[in-house]
């Protein structure tokens, strides 16, 4: 028998459950179809680095815990929604608006920003010291951005194509910029020196608290959905956590990973392989 007559059911296996992580069943939700009329279209940056499941996942728990250092991002999530309870539905919802917005149809991708940006209105709250915050503040949405993808495009480096040209970094982030612009965030880098300077500027208003470090928890012991998945899951947080800068890893109290880190990064280059193999035509 053919060996890839042999290797079907196993890639086949693999999918389901890779589909499943991104898609929620109980809604009929499937992979979202690739179309030229977008936002972005198959030749842009954009569809290059989105397209690598391994990629975006690592990226996906960087950007995350990233973006709960800030204490006005990590009460908007706090204090209005289950993520306590349902975190894997909320990084499911936030994989599958970045889904629409990068391959699907422009009206689709508008819309979805249009859903985003009315419960984004609805979010709003007091600080502990009395500070009161918004989810739609211009500088939150700006913040949630540029750790997103910039964490997309250091993972997709790192992953994927090492030798990335400077200027399709910046391209990327400048292709990204409409999306961040239409939720309504500002400032927005439009290039990888912008966006750098961007973290470096909001640092300063960054925390590590009780709360910080429950939500670090909750995104690190995320419990695989079967033991299929159990290993692509281990590996993708701890290269998230590798993939850091150190800077956020000592503010969150995560250990340096001197010693581990080649196994790490070679087990997310294999899983990169595996589920480019997995996946392709």
């Amino acid at each position: 028998m053919p060996i890839r007559t042999l290797a079907k059911p196993v890639k086949q296996a693999i999918a389901k459950e890779v589909v499943g992580l991104f898609n929620d069943r109980a809604k009929g939700e499937g992979p979202v179809i690739r179309q030229t009329d977008g936002l972005f279209g198959p030749q842009s940056v954009v569809w290059r680095v989105h397209g690598d499941v391994t990629t975006m996942l690592v990226g996906g728990v960087s950007g995350l815990l990233l973006q709960m250092l800030h204490p006005a991002v990590l009460a908007g999530v706090w204090d209005h929604s289950n993520f306590r309870s349902d975190m894997h539905g909320r990084l499911r919802r936030t994989a599958r608006f970045i889904s629409v917005t990068t391959y699907a149809s422009r009206t689709q991708a508008e819309a979805a920003i249009d859903r985003v940006r009315t419960i984004h209105g609805q979010v709003a709250g007091t600080l502990a010291d009395g500070h009161p915050y918004r989810a739609d503040d211009p500088a939150l949405l700006a913040w949630v951005h540029v750790t997103e993808t910039s964490s997309f495009l250091a993972a997709w480096i790192r992953y994927a194509e090492p030798g990335m040209s400077i200027a399709d970094q910046d391209r990327y982030f400048a292709e990204m910029a409409q999306v961040a612009e239409a939720l309504g965030a500002n400032p927005v880098p439009r290039s990888r020196t912008e966006a750098r300077r961007l973290i470096q500027t909001m640092r300063p208003q960054l925390v590590s608290d009780d709360r910080t470090r429950e939500v670090a928890r909750l995104v690190l012991r995320q419990r695989a959905p079967n033991r299929l998945a159990e290993p692509f899951i281990g590996i993708t947080l701890k290269a998230g956590i590798d993939l850091l800068p150190s800077w956020a890893r000592a503010m969150h109290g995560l250990p340096g990973q001197a010693l581990s880190r080649p196994l790490v990064r070679a087990s997310a280059w294999g899983m990169a392989r595996t589920l480019r193999w997995v996946f392709e035509a």
